[in-house]
């Protein structure tokens, strides 16, 4: 599995202006709700109902925020910048990088690979800075195709 074969051009939000972690998840629901046609309290539920199990800022201002759901047919995955915001995240750093990614409740081990795939290119410091520095949704959509290579 590939990013783009979960993560589409337009499912990709350059400096979004969130002030909380709540705010930021709640804007990635309603990413996720206007790409997926699913309700964004449902998402947004979901997400947060997920961050009561454990943070999902994974560290050096990254956020993988995810979670199951019945009504989704397939994967979905965006993914935003952001003003830096507290995210609980394990390193106490706040979070400016975020991906949201959705998948079906009956996804099985796929929900584990995209994860693994998403974390994995994260771990890039060049990656992490050049999205950073990134001036717009297609120059992110660029970095993170573009670097997403197979091990």
């Amino acid at each position: 599995m590939k990013i783009a074969d979960i993560l589409s051009s337009d499912a990709v939000i350059h400096n979004l202006k969130a002030k909380s972690k709540k705010q930021l998840l709640t804007e990635l629901a309603a990413l996720a709700a206007k790409k997926t046609g699913l309700d964004a309290a449902v998402v947004l539920d979901a997400l947060i109902e997920r961050e009561r199990l454990g943070t999902t800022g994974i560290g050096f201002g990254v956020a993988l925020p995810h979670t199951r759901l019945a009504k989704l047919k397939k994967i979905f995955c965006g993914f935003a910048t952001s003003e830096p915001v507290d995210f609980d995240a394990v390193d106490n750093k706040p979070v400016d990088l975020a991906f949201v990614l959705l998948v079906p409740e009956a996804a099985g081990a796929d929900h584990l690979k995209a994860l693994a795939r998403l974390s994995r290119l994260l771990r890039n410091e060049d990656v992490v800075e050049a999205l950073r520095k990134a001036t717009s949704a297609k120059e992110l959509y660029q970095l993170l195709i573009e670097n997403d290579l197979d091990d």
